[in-house]
C-alpha cells in the first residue's frame, strides 16, 4: 500500500549548511527577513529560525595565513564603556583579530595582544591617542614602532581650538593644526617642527604656567599639552612608507558594521555580541 508520498532524508548538519548562506546574506548584506523570504521562499518564521540557529552556534576559530608587518588599532563603544576592539593589516586591510565586549584599559589589552603570537613581531602599530593601547603594544612587542593617527590628532585639536577663535594663540594653534595631514616628507617635519618652536617660544610657557580657567583656555591647554606628548610618535611614517599615518580602515570597517546592525534593530540585546562576533568571523575587510 502506497501513501503516494516520497520522503527524503536530510541529515540536520546538511540542511543546516546549505541554509547557512540566508544567514550570511542576512549579516554581511543586512537583507531583512522579507526580503529574505521573497528571496529565498522560506516563511519569515522558518528564517528566523535559521538566522537563531547560527547566532547561537559557536563560531569556528578565525586563521590568518600570513604574519603581518604593519597593524592598525582602533576601538569602538557599542555598550557604555566596553564595545569592539580590532586589529587590521594596514597592506591587505584585512582583519586580524576582534575582540567583543573588551574595555579599553591596560589590563584587557594586553592580555588581548599576549593571545597574539605573531612571529616575527609587527614593525609598527598605528593608533589613536589612548596611552593603554600604546602601553599594552609595548609591553607585548617592545621594540614596536608607535605611529599616532594625524587624523584624531587634527580633529581633536581643531575641536579644542574652536572653529573660530578669538585668542591669538589658539588662531595660531589652529592653523598648525591645520597642517598636520600635510607633511610628506622631512623637510616639511622640520617646518613644522619649527612652526611649532615658535608658537612655543611666543605663547607654550604662558600658558603652562596659567592655571586652567573656563573651558576655552582649559581646552588651549589640553590641546598643547597633546600635541607636545604626541609629537614624537607623529612622523614614522617618513622613514617607512609601509606605515599608514590614520586608523580610517578601522573605522570604516566600524561604520559599515554598525549600520548593518542598525538595520537589524528588531535583534534581542542579548545576541548583540553573538552578531558581531560573527560579523568579525565573514567579514575579512
Amino acid at each position: 500500500m502506497s501513501c503516494k508520498h516520497s520522503f527524503v532524508d536530510i541529515k540536520q548538519h546538511v540542511k543546516h549548511s546549505r541554509e547557512f548562506i540566508w544567514f550570511k546574506r542576512w549579516l554581511i548584506e543586512g537583507y531583512n527577513i522579507h526580503q529574505l523570504s521573497q528571496l529565498s521562499h522560506h516563511s519569515p518564521s522558518k528564517l528566523r529560525r535559521i538566522i537563531h540557529y547560527w547566532l547561537d552556534q559557536p563560531i569556528p576559530p578565525s586563521e590568518v595565513d600570513f604574519t603581518p608587518r604593519h597593524i592598525v588599532c582602533d576601538g569602538t563603544y557599542i555598550q557604555q564603556r566596553k564595545g569592539i576592539f580590532l586589529i587590521l593589516d594596514s597592506g591587505t586591510h584585512k582583519v586580524i583579530h576582534g575582540e567583543v565586549n573588551l574595555s579599553e584599559n591596560y589590563t584587557d589589552l594586553k592580555a588581548c595582544f599576549k593571545t597574539l603570537n605573531f612571529s616575527p613581531s609587527p614593525i609598527s602599530a598605528t593608533v589613536d591617542g589612548n596611552p593603554a593601547i600604546k602601553n599594552a603594544l609595548r609591553y607585548a612587542w617592545p621594540d614596536i614602532a608607535i605611529q599616532r593617527c594625524l587624523i584624531h590628532i587634527q580633529r581633536q585639536g581643531l575641536s579644542w581650538c574652536r572653529m573660530v577663535p578669538k585668542r591669538e594663540d589658539a588662531r595660531v594653534l589652529r592653523s598648525l593644526f591645520l597642517t598636520v595631514l600635510r607633511v610628506n616628507d622631512h623637510q616639511d617635519e622640520q617646518s613644522f617642527y619649527s612652526a611649532l618652536q615658535a608658537w612655543e617660544g611666543q605663547y607654550g610657557e604662558a600658558i603652562r604656567r596659567v592655571p586652567g580657567r573656563g573651558r576655552v583656555f582649559s581646552d588651549l591647554k589640553r590641546a598643547r599639552s597633546m600635541l607636545i606628548n604626541a609629537l614624537p610618535d607623529m612622523f614614522r611614517y617618513l622613514d617607512n612608507p609601509d606605515i599608514v599615518k590614520s586608523t580610517n580602515t578601522v573605522e570604516g570597517y566600524f561604520g559599515r558594521m554598525k549600520q548593518r546592525y542598525r538595520q537589524h534593530c528588531g535583534l534581542a540585546s542579548y545576541r548583540k555580541d553573538t552578531y558581531f562576533r560573527w560579523y568579525l568571523h565573514l567579514v575579512s575587510k
